[in-house]
């Protein structure tokens, strides 16, 4: 299952960190995702994984 938000498609993003001699590696910023019960169109209660920013601005029913 991929670490995305159900409601807004957010994932991870990626690019450099960088060492005090500039030194450049490859690394991931991850979302900050919550698993939560969720009533959907249907009003059947799904679990599924929500940004922490969609649950704050009440985009998501939960159950």
């Amino acid at each position: 299952m991929p670490r995305e938000c159900s409601v807004t498609g957010k994932k991870f993003m990626s690019g450099n960190s960088r060492s005090h001699s500039l030194q450049a590696t490859r690394r991931k910023w991850k979302a900050n995702l919550q698993k939560v019960k969720v009533i959907d169109e249907d009003g059947t209660v799904k679990k599924v994984y929500v940004s922490a920013r969609a649950l704050k601005s009440g985009k998501v029913n939960r159950a």
